[in-house]
């Protein structure tokens, strides 16, 4: 059986990563004015980060449309038995409901499994990965589509940011708004669980990425382990590096960067990880 694995672009999923496991990832939208991206495509993430940052322009995100959903599941229908589509929180982005749809509506004669992972960035891409494996092995798709659900449920997303200016102004500050009435200049660390919750808060960044690493620990036994960045290269690959022990000998940790639309409320600075806890003997 032929099971294709589709995500989006929230996934921060390199892109060499991918590909070499033959994902297909739908971009979302970044929009400055009138000015419509790609995510991941048309614009690079060096050029976003700095509109973002100094342009006068907050960016909004949208959802892929319902046709750009069937036009993929449509694409890769033709060679496959059925599609297993894996995509970030139905409580951050209509993107979930948008995959939904485009299943009534595609003209595709195999089945689609839309999975909603309720994480974001790269837990969403671990649990691709993982599906993607299992596809690649010869899985079924209601193997796959089982073992993605199962995997999301192990997987956790957390997250530092340098300020919640662009989570409140972008909406998505979800049970993590009592931090908005603390001190300035504190470091608020987040986790994602359908909505944006509170971890806690630091004062220096180099406090808030020590604890993200206890956080981490504190996952142990795990299987896929991912440090996201957005404009921060040296501390992730620093953090990745650090926590390279946690992995099962001959795996190494994933660094990714986060992508514009994740980026749009995230904001510069921000560092996380991504894991996937063993499921244990």
């Amino acid at each position: 059986m032929v099971v294709r694995v589709v995500t989006d672009s929230t996934s921060d999923l390199p892109s060499d990563v991918a590909e070499r496991l033959g994902i297909t990832v739908v971009p979302l939208n970044v929009h400055f004015g009138s000015e419509v991206y790609k995510d991941g495509v048309d614009m690079p993430a060096d050029t976003f980060y700095e509109r973002l940052t100094n342009g006068f322009v907050l960016p909004k995100t949208s959802q892929p449309s319902v046709g750009d959903f069937a036009e993929v599941y449509e694409r890769l229908g033709r060679g496959a038995d059925a599609i297993v589509s894996i995509h970030i929180s139905s409580q951050l982005s209509g993107t979930y409901n948008s995959a939904i749809q485009a299943t009534r509506e595609a003209s595709v004669t195999c089945r689609v499994e839309v999975v909603d992972t309720l994480r974001a960035s790269m837990s969403v891409g671990i649990t691709a990965m993982i599906a993607a494996r299992a596809a690649s092995d010869g899985a079924s798709v209601d193997e796959v589509a089982s073992i993605a659900r199962e995997a999301y449920k192990r997987s956790e997303c957390i997250f530092m940011l340098e300020t919640l200016e662009y989570l409140e102004k972008g909406g998505r500050i979800g049970k993590a708004k009592a931090l908005l009435g603390s001190l300035l200049r504190i470091r608020p660390m987040l986790r994602i669980d359908g909505e944006v919750h509170e971890l806690g808060k630091e004062r220096s960044r180099r406090r808030g990425i020590s604890r993200l690493q206890e956080v981490a620990r504190g996952f142990s036994p795990i299987d896929e382990l991912a440090v996201i960045h957005s404009t921060t290269p040296d501390d992730a690959l620093a953090v990745s590096q650090n926590l390279s022990d946690l992995l099962p000998e001959g795996k190494e940790p994933i660094v990714a960067r986060v992508g514009p639309v994740v980026g749009t409320y995230a904001g510069p600075g921000v560092i996380g990880i991504g894991v996937l806890r063993s499921a244990g003997p």
